[in-house]
């Protein structure tokens, strides 16, 4: 067994996925169009889904937001830099709601940003310390 995907429900596709893209170097894997069920799905990663978990952004035909809760956490993602990372995801537009540095109580060097729907994404230093 292995985890397929996770499935993020999104207000705007395209601002969606241009964020996971090009701030987040995603590439677009496949799409789906229901228009007689009213949503299109979007699947996004770095790699193959038959080797790797993707990101499934869904569109429900007219619902532009949606109220996150309390429950969810985040994705995380692997960086080399994540203060670099920081700095050229803030340049594209990117909204950084936590700015490179050791987890509270640990080492490993994390940040935060946060997707255009409001989802948190953190970002983990690759060869931090824990």
């Amino acid at each position: 067994m292995r985890i397929l995907h996770t499935m993020l429900r999104t207000g705007d596709l395209a601002r969606a996925q241009a964020f996971y893209t090009e701030v987040l170097g995603m590439r677009v894997l496949r799409t789906a169009d229901r228009p007689e069920q009213k949503y299109t799905l979007a699947y996004l990663g770095y790699g193959d889904e038959a080797d790797e978990a993707v990101l499934e952004l869904t569109y429900n035909y007219g619902t532009d937001r949606y109220d996150l809760g309390n429950a969810y956490g985040h994705i995380a993602i692997e960086v080399d830099d994540a203060k670099a990372f920081c700095d050229a995801a803030r340049a594209q537009g990117a909204k950084v709601v936590r700015e490179a540095g050791p987890v509270v109580g640990g080492k490993t060097i994390i940040a935060f940003l946060e997707d255009p729907d409001g989802y948190k994404v953190e970002l983990i230093e690759r060869g931090s310390p824990y």
